[in-house]
């Protein structure tokens, strides 16, 4: 007895009101069920499934994931959309797609996929693509496509680049750089890093907070310049470095600028060469491709490419895949690009995680033996016996994992509570938290009574629940940027430097804390928690009442403004100048200038259209940010976005203190079990790259 079809796969029709249907309750993107209208209209007889899996193919992208995997889909259907959590009041739902799915196969999907109008196998002009059981919107899978195959080409010729290296003078440099190798002791990986990537076009550096990404790619360029500059190059190695934020460029800068000062030169004419042809400047990506406004087209591209001969790229964990097939189409043939970055934090709010699929397997390392041996001639570095495989893939051996926290020691309970969080123990996570007041770390469960809450932690930054001493500092919260405000206001006759310092002096106290929400909405998302903050800083008489614009305001950029030189991220605090009569009653935003250079950009409000209040911010947007205290506030019921990710992003936002403010307890708990699972068939891609390099280097040996 045949089981009978789903109403709602009956025919196009029913299937797109049920879409419609999805649509007002939230579950689905309008623009979700208008793809699955258009493709209905250009092939009137194309089947429900094949208009269904266009829908979900489409919301998959909205929420982060490059493809639809339809075994995935079949086994789970209701992760597929948007669906409330449970528990969350839903007025006369409509079927879910668990109900509609039931009894499809796979065979029966695919069959119903197989129209060569709409959906293709690979390279074509259709508006689908189905690869490896996994449905695409076409220009996600020829941005898959062409990371592989870029990866694949600058990975070709490393066994010859290796080879032509000078592996003496690798060694000298690398020794005057870090330090003479000692006899004893473990493996170096930051020396590591710089000798493997001295020897290939593409190089990926990962790791976490602390562990030296950006003091190992300075002496990496001093490195590769050294060398370039030591074999009789009149020129230096043209060199630039980017971030995808200007709060990230900002932070870069500063560090690079540090690190540069810091290196180990030669005193003579070559050391002071190889120093200055080491760039501080940053820009953000965007700006480095030349994007161009309401347009998914930069000014840099195979037939215009960037005039550079390395790029450098920060916080890569944070660029998505259409993005990062922007930057490989920018680059010359012959350019090296190294990617920086922490491959467990979240991936990019957009779809994909390029830097977390290209560092699957950094954890295990995977360096052949051939790997291994060079490395150990050219650096010293000894590979340890548990990372050797024989069978190490390509793509592994030009991928570094920094394993020491230089911020985080053994005894931070900051670092232990990440590391618990990064390895999916609870247990661990639980005992650090539970184990009584600790300098650095507090767990607060809530119990249904956030306002009181609020006030001692978010505004005072709950100091008496931290282990803290007489001699020690202790976190600050909201309110002490505003007392800083108002006790440090240089008068009315303030010279402009005056007010400069002024400026500088409060952003630098608002640095000192920031909450952060897993959601934007709900009672415990940013929005409600924006105006509980301003209500309660209202009430101690830290902020002025009525009016969106007031002395304190602190504020968000959320897009790139060019004419300002403002950045998504960017962040700002209202302030009063001593003037009268100007519009806006005499505030201005005070901005970092977001190049490092400790400047200011002073903006009138009117000018913000892209702004949002920031007492509290969703942990995504605080990627690439640093506090002194972070305070993770987490959402009362089980929410998909409540991941292990998202938890070591904001527990490596803080610098001294950490708080996690929970509803009632176990939401830790629950959130460390979950992972981000981002659809992608970007690591298949990238293996099938490599192997078909190996292939043809082997046929023209």
């Amino acid at each position: 007895m045949t089981r009978p079809e789903p109403a709602a796969l009956s025919g196009p029709e029913p299937l797109l009101q049920l879409l419609a249907r999805w649509v007002e309750h939230g579950w689905l993107r309008a623009l979700d069920r208008s793809f699955a209208q258009f493709l209905h209209e250009q092939v009137p007889e194309a089947p429900p499934l094949l208009l269904l899996g266009a829908a979900l193919a489409s919301h998959q992208f909205g929420r982060g994931h490059v493809c639809l995997d339809l075994a995935a889909a079949l086994a789970d259907p209701d992760r597929a959309l948007s669906l409330p959590p449970d528990g969350e009041p839903d007025a006369a739902p409509p079927p879910r797609p668990s109900s509609v799915l039931a009894g499809t196969t796979p065979q029966a999907w695919n069959a119903a996929l197989g129209d060569d109008r709409l959906v293709g196998q690979g390279a074509g002009a259709t508006p689908l693509v189905l690869a490896d059981q996994r449905l695409y919107l076409r220009r996600l899978w020829e941005c898959e496509q062409r990371i592989a195959e870029a990866v694949g080409e600058r990975l070709g010729d490393s066994a010859a680049l290796r080879a032509n290296l000078d592996a003496d003078a690798v060694r000298a440099w690398l020794d005057r750089l870090f330090g003479a190798k000692p006899e004893a002791g473990g493996t170096d990986w930051q020396r590591a890093a710089c000798a493997l990537a001295a020897g290939t076009r593409f190089a990926v550096i990962t790791g976490g907070p602390g562990t030296g990404k950006t003091t190992t790619v300075v002496r990496l360029l001093a490195l590769l310049q050294a060398l370039h500059l030591g074999h009789g190059a009149q020129a230096p190695l043209r060199i630039r470095l980017a971030a995808p934020t200007g709060k990230a460029a900002a932070r870069l800068n500063l560090s690079v600028a540090g690190a540069v000062h810091a290196l180990a030169m030669p005193a003579d004419a070559l050391g002071a060469h190889i120093r200055a042809a080491i760039p501080t400047e940053v820009s953000t990506v965007h700006r480095l491709l030349g994007s161009r406004p309401d347009s998914r087209r930069f000014r840099h591209h195979p037939g215009h490419p960037l005039p550079l001969d390395v790029l450098v790229v920060d916080e890569a964990s944070m660029i998505d895949l259409e993005l990062m097939t922007a930057v490989f189409r920018a680059l010359p043939a012959q350019a090296r690009l190294i990617l920086l970055g922490d491959k467990d934090q979240l991936a990019s709010v957009e779809a994909g995680a390029v830097l977390g699929e290209i560092c699957a397997r950094a954890e295990a390392g995977h360096y052949t033996l051939d790997t291994a041996a060079w490395l150990e001639r050219v650096s010293g570095e000894a590979v340890p016996e548990g990372m050797r495989d024989p069978g190490g893939e390509r793509l592994d051996q030009q991928v570094v994992m920094l394993r020491r926290s230089y911020r985080f020691g053994e005894q931070s309970a900051i670092g232990r509570l990440a590391r618990a969080v990064n390895g999916s123990d609870a247990d661990a996570a639980r005992r650090i938290t539970a184990s009584g007041p600790l300098p650095d770390v507090a767990r607060i469960v809530l119990r249904g009574a956030p306002d009181t809450v609020l006030e001692r932690h978010v505004l005072e930054g709950g100091g008496p629940s931290f282990a803290t001493g007489t001699d020690r500092a202790r976190p600050s919260g909201h309110a002490a940027y505003l007392r800083r405000m108002h006790e440090a206001h240089p008068g009315a006759a303030a010279t402009p430097d005056a007010l400069d310092h002024w400026a500088r002096d409060v952003l630098e106290a608002h640095a000192g804390f920031q909450l952060l929400c897993a959601v934007r909405r709900g009672p415990w998302g940013v929005e409600t928690l924006n105006r509980r903050v301003e209500a309660a800083l209202r009430a101690e008489g830290l902020i002025p009442a009525g009016g969106i614009w007031y002395p304190g305001r602190p504020v968000i950029v959320t897009a790139n403004d060019y004419g300002l030189g403002l950045m998504n991220g960017d962040i700002g605090v209202t302030l009063a100048l001593p003037a009268q009569g100007e519009a806006g009653g005499g505030l201005r935003v005070a901005f970092p200038a977001g190049d490092g250079s400790g400047g200011l950009r002073w903006v009138l409000p009117s000018r913000l259209a892209n702004v949002e209040t920031v007492y509290a911010m969703t942990v995504h947007k605080a990627q690439g940010s640093e506090f002194d205290h972070a305070a993770l506030l987490l959402p009362e019921r089980e929410n998909p976005v409540l991941t292990r990710e998202l938890l070591y992003t904001a527990i490596t936002r803080a610098r001294r203190w950490f708080t996690l403010l929970e509803p009632r307890e176990g939401v830790l708990e629950q959130a460390i079990a979950r992972r981000v699972l981002r659809g992608s068939g970007l690591g298949d891609a990238l293996r099938r790259a490599t192997v078909r390099m190996d292939r043809d280097a082997d046929d023209d040996r």
